[in-house]
């Protein structure tokens, strides 16, 4: 799989320059984060809260107690916030553009 910076080293080696969100401005757009596991379970929660104040979660759980780790469940849970921000980063670039606001 790759990773974000993967992809976006090879759109840019591809000259592929038009509007677009970059890791780097869905990274910007993020001001805080909060986690919480549920006592007694293997699910993490990770809440971002965006520059506007909206917040989008992500979430993880472990079918094993035995293969649950913290740290995993919260990269996990944090990759998933960030999809929902690149969904609606694309929403409003492409309402932007739509609009002729670019």
């Amino acid at each position: 799989m790759y990773s974000d910076q993967e992809i976006e080293k090879e759109i840019v080696d591809k000259g592929l320059t038009a509007p677009r969100i970059t890791p780097d401005i869905l990274d910007g757009m993020i001001t805080a984060s909060a986690y919480h596991v549920f006592p007694t379970t293997t699910m993490t929660v990770c809440c971002l809260t965006l520059t506007n104040g909206f917040n989008t979660i992500g979430h993880s759980s472990c079918a094993s107690p035995r293969n649950f780790n913290a740290e995993i469940g919260k990269a996990i849970a944090l990759r998933n916030a960030k999809q929902e921000i690149w969904a609606l980063g694309g929403y409003l670039l492409k309402e932007k553009l739509f609009q002729g606001n670019m």
